[in-house]
């Protein structure tokens, strides 16, 4: 185990007395890189969550990540009002569950709604994640969650969008994830019913 990347890891999710913070996202003075001004709490939790985000991009961090229990606090961070956290915390759930074992973790740990949640995001960046995670996520064992009737009407919604990224994606999931039977009747749903979830902000 490379220890200077574990410990690296382990002073952003950690304070300077090495007590475990997850959810307050406490620093270690060596956490951040330098700036002319003092980092605002906020300021120091966006940076944090963003360096992990990064850092799952790469197989080769998975076991540290779980070790220091980095998806559990992902997860946390859905929640947050700060549209920073969530997209940072959305972005490193789609890095990790490319992975079976980190999949299989999401899936237990009741990831699914709060990704599900994310849909309804003002913020570009943290739809198309959640939707990309959807689909990572979707098993023979969570498709009834991950597919359900408002998660289809959402990608018919999104399918029809004037932002290009956004509706290849959706329809991509409409035409691999979802049924024909499915996008007929959420598609015959939304016809009588407002759709819940808007789109996001260009």
């Amino acid at each position: 185990m490379e220890l200077g990347r574990l410990e690296y890891l382990q002073a952003l999710v950690t304070d300077s007395t090495g007590n475990k913070r997850r959810c307050s996202l406490g620093l270690s003075v060596s956490s951040v890189s330098s700036h002319t001004r003092p980092f605002s709490l906020a300021e120091a939790k966006e940076q944090v969550l963003a360096n992990l985000a990064n850092f799952a991009y790469d197989p080769s961090n998975y076991e540290y990540l779980r070790q220091l229990q980095v998806l559990d606090l992902f997860l946390d961070m859905l929640t947050e009002d700060n549209e920073s956290l969530v997209e940072f915390a959305m972005g490193g759930l789609c890095n990790l569950c490319l992975d079976k074992t980190n999949k299989e973790y999401i899936l237990e740990a009741n990831g699914v709604e709060p990704i599900i949640n994310c849909l309804s995001s003002s913020n570009e960046e943290t739809v198309v994640s959640a939707v990309t995670t959807l689909m990572f996520l979707t098993t023979p064992r969570s498709r009834a969650q991950t597919t359900a009737l408002p998660v289809v009407e959402c990608m018919l919604r999104f399918s029809l969008s004037a932002n290009r990224r956004l509706s290849n994606l959706a329809s991509i999931f409409l035409q691999d994830y979802c049924t024909p039977p499915q996008v007929e009747e959420a598609r015959n749903l939304s016809k009588h019913t407002a759709v819940g979830i808007p789109l996001p902000k260009d």
